[in-house]
């Protein structure tokens, strides 16, 4: 007789049943494992080589309405692959800021690098002041984005200037040529001039911009090279030479200031001793 809680043997249907199903799970498993492993990668693979990073270069003197290049530079973020290749996009936006922007810009305002850098042409405006150029910048690639602000600041300042005059003598014209001007002997620019015809005069210009000079006389000179014999300045040399004197800071007259308070009241506190010191004699008496 047989028992009644006794287990049947498992069939052959049953037990091809829990293989398939175990196979199964084995299966989803290894593709839910697989699955995080490949999104770990991406993850890997998508973050960035290095932060996203930019400067700027350029002048950091302008004269008033003077203009200048300015070069943005931009590495690391998604744009940049791991090897140090640009595989995406750096776009930027510029703007300038300043007491007074009136007459001052900056072109273009927006724009891409190209092999992490770009260049942007500031004008200054026309009052000395400070004016701060500010750059945000985005690397962007395979829906990664990044951006960082970064910003350079211009000093617009009062230039030194040279004016002259060039005069054609010969009976023939002349082809432009450079002129290479000179501060207390140094050379600190050039001059381009144009191409002259025979008896024409071009007036010469040119600006000196720094934040300061020594106080004391200075000069700027410019001399016309041998080959461009034609060309003289208007008092018919081939040298131009003019002074200018610096004026220096105002003297600091606080210790004076100082030195004369002090003995004002040494001589206040000098006189109020004196006249206790004869009350109290007279008291006594």
């Amino acid at each position: 007789m047989r028992r009644a809680n006794a287990r049947r043997p498992l069939g052959p249907r049953a037990v091809s049943t829990a293989t398939v199903l175990g196979f199964a799970g084995f299966v989803l498993l290894s593709v839910f494992l697989g699955a995080l492993v490949g999104a770990a990668g991406l993850a890997t693979a998508a973050a960035p080589a290095k932060p996203l990073t930019g400067s700027i270069t350029g002048p950091s003197y302008l004269g008033p309405s003077g203009h200048s290049l300015y070069t943005i530079h931009g590495s690391g973020g998604s744009a940049e692959a791991a090897n140090g290749t640009q595989v995406g996009i750096y776009s930027f936006h510029a703007n300038l800021s300043s007491t007074n922007v009136s007459g001052s810009s900056v072109t273009p305002t927006r724009g891409v690098l190209s092999n992490g850098t770009g260049q942007v042409t500031v004008l200054a405006p026309n009052i000395t002041e400070t004016v701060v150029l500010t750059v945000q910048l985005n690397s962007s690639y395979a829906g990664q984005n990044e951006s960082v602000t970064f910003t350079y600041t211009i000093s617009v300042v009062q230039p030194y200037r040279l004016k002259a005059t060039l005069q054609v003598v010969g009976p023939a014209g002349i082809s432009g040529f450079v002129l290479t001007v000179n501060l207390d002997g140094q050379p600190v620019g050039t001059v381009a001039v144009p191409s002259l015809t025979a008896g024409a005069s071009y007036p010469l210009t040119y600006a000196y911009v720094t934040p300061g000079l020594p106080a004391g006389w200075h000069t700027f000179s410019i001399n016309l090279a041998p080959e461009h014999g034609l060309v003289v300045f208007a008092d018919g040399s081939s040298q131009y030479l003019t002074n200018f004197y610096v004026t220096g800071p105002p003297p600091d007259n606080t210790v004076y200031y100082v030195l004369g308070a002090v003995a004002f009241i040494g001589a206040i506190l000098i006189l109020v001793l004196r006249v206790g010191s004869r009350a109290r004699a007279r008291s006594r008496k």
